[in-house]
Formats: structure tokens, C-alpha cells, sequence
């Protein structure tokens, strides 16, 4: 019975969480890897970085495929999404903005809700210019913004660490501003960040782990382009008429004005702040977060 029982089991969490992965060819030809859950409408899911590959967003992707089909994939030249070289002629945002659409298209998909966290959620603000007919609805979890504001905001990484995790990470970016990239520094510097990013200190390890995944040169190529192009999507957002979730903790790196800023540039958006929340919202405010996406999307 109990065998049985725990058959049955596997089987519903399998078609729960059932998945199908590919690739989808980009203009330049070069792969995206992608990854999908669930079925019914699809929520496409566009994960933080810039340079960090699609792998700690699957929980999320699971979580919301009990209502909806997901997709999450990894971004240009991370993960599985492999490239050659890496340089200003294959990293830009218009790139991986296109990339964004080759991905539907290859996915047979006329409109998809779109749901960016932090570099994503500006990732999908400039989607949403470029191709605003392709969406039906937007969330942007802890958005680093429509604009550039948020280079000129104060740093709320380091100032939401204590003096000693301070010192911890300004010893380890040392070290790894003169060559050392071995995993030591790495993890040195994520676990000395980590407590910034989480309200609920027990996933701090969870973050650290993560902030060990980036590719620097990628990051850099992406932040470069953005300034280089006075990244600003105001005044077409402004034209963006469908409905907009903007999330965020209330204890954010993400500093509230920036939430607020884009609730103000989009006309038909719902700003909520979470309470005892910083980056992640589903690790810190897990019900809450699930619950206002879902409703929306639903709405």
C-alpha cells in the first residue's frame, strides 16, 4: 500500500512538474537553451545577472507551473546558451532582446506574460519597448529599473551588511580584482554579500552559491551597452498599456524609488512592496510573493 501510495506520488509530482528543454536558433544564428514546466498560458521567466546562467530560478518555474506553463532559459553566453566569443558584437541588449523573441517564435507562442527579477525585469522593460505586441502581461520582481537610475542610487549592498561582512567583501573583491577567480574567492565574496540580499538569513548560503555563477566579462559588456545607450525606457513604457505587477522587498538592494519610478512610467501597473523582504521575494515572503503573481496573472 505504502509503495503504491508513494508511486502515485511520483507520478502527480512528475506531471506537476512535467518539462521539455530545447534550443531556439537566434538571428545570429547562435543557440538559447531553454527549459519549460506545467502547461496552460505561458509565463516566460527571465532571470537576474547580467551573466549568470537560468539554474536557481527553477524552483520558481516549478512553483508557478501548478498554474500556468513556464519557460526559463539561459541567457546569451551562460549556461547552456554557449558562445564563441564574447565581446560588444555578441553581447548587447538589443541581442538579447531578439533573443527574447526568437525564443517565442521557436515556441509558436502569439503572446506570453513575461516575468523579469532584477537585471531581467530590465531585461523585459526594454522587451517590452522593442515588442510590446508580443506581451500580454508584465511582472518585475525587484527590478533594477526602466532607466539608469539605480547607478546613481546610494549602495544598499554594503549597506545592508555589518562591518565585518564590509571588510570580508572588499578583501575577497581584492583578490579578485588582481586575477584570483578560483571558487575560494568566489564563494569568499558571495558568502561576505549574501546577508544584503535575504532578509531570512538561513538562505544566505543559497545566494552565496549563486553569486559564485556570474561571468564577469558579460557583465561588464551588458553594463557598458546600457550606458552607452543611455538606457531609458520611459517614454516608450509610457505608451504601455497592459497590466504591469511591480514587486519588490521593502528592504530591497533595489531601492524603493526605483520601484516607484517605474509604477509612475507604466499607466496600467500595481506597485507592492513585501514586508520583511529583501531581493528574493520567494525565499523571504515565499506565500505572499505566489500568491500576488498568481492573482495577477489570473486577473
Amino acid at each position: 500500500m505504502k509503495k503504491l501510495f508513494l508511486i502515485t506520488c511520483l507520478i502527480f509530482l512528475g506531471k506537476a512538474f512535467a518539462q521539455t528543454e530545447g534550443y531556439a536558433k537566434n538571428n545570429d544564428s547562435s543557440l538559447t537553451y531553454y527549459k519549460t514546466f506545467g502547461k496552460g498560458e505561458p509565463l516566460l521567466i527571465i532571470n537576474g545577472g547580467p551573466g549568470m546562467n537560468s539554474n536557481g530560478f527553477e524552483d520558481m518555474a516549478k512553483k508557478l507551473s501548478e498554474n500556468q506553463k513556464t519557460i526559463i532559459y539561459d541567457q546569451r553566453g551562460t549556461g547552456k546558451s554557449k558562445l564563441t566569443n564574447l565581446n560588444a558584437k555578441t553581447i548587447s541588449m538589443q541581442l538579447m532582446a531578439g533573443d527574447i523573441e526568437s525564443l517565442r517564435k521557436h515556441l509558436k507562442i502569439k503572446k506570453w506574460n513575461i516575468l523579469g527579477h532584477s537585471f531581467g525585469g530590465m531585461l523585459a522593460s526594454y522587451y517590452a519597448t522593442l515588442y510590446p505586441e508580443s506581451i500580454d502581461k508584465l511582472i518585475l520582481s525587484s527590478s533594477g529599473g526602466v532607466d539608469l537610475t539605480l547607478l546613481k542610487s546610494a549602495n544598499l549592498i554594503e549597506a545592508g551588511l555589518n562591518q565585518s561582512q564590509k571588510d570580508s567583501l572588499n578583501y575577497w573583491n581584492t583578490k579578485i580584482e588582481k586575477g584570483d577567480t578560483s571558487y575560494t574567492a568566489r564563494i569568499g565574496r558571495g558568502r561576505a554579500m549574501a546577508p544584503a540580499y535575504v532578509y531570512d538569513q538561513q538562505y544566505a548560503p543559497i545566494i552565496a552559491e549563486r553569486l559564485t555563477q556570474g561571468n564577469s566579462t558579460i557583465n561588464g559588456l551588458l553594463w557598458g551597452d546600457m550606458q552607452k545607450m543611455n538606457f531609458d525606457c520611459k517614454t516608450k513604457l509610457k505608451q504601455f498599456r497592459n497590466p504591469v505587477l511591480i514587486i519588490q522587498g521593502k528592504e530591497d538592494i533595489i531601492s524603493n524609488e526605483i520601484g516607484e519610478l517605474a509604477h509612475q512610467t507604466l499607466p496600467n501597473s500595481k506597485l507592492i512592496f513585501l514586508e520583511h523582504s529583501k531581493h528574493y521575494g520567494w525565499l523571504d515572503a515565499r506565500e505572499k510573493f505566489f500568491l500576488e503573481i498568481n492573482s495577477f496573472l489570473k486577473s
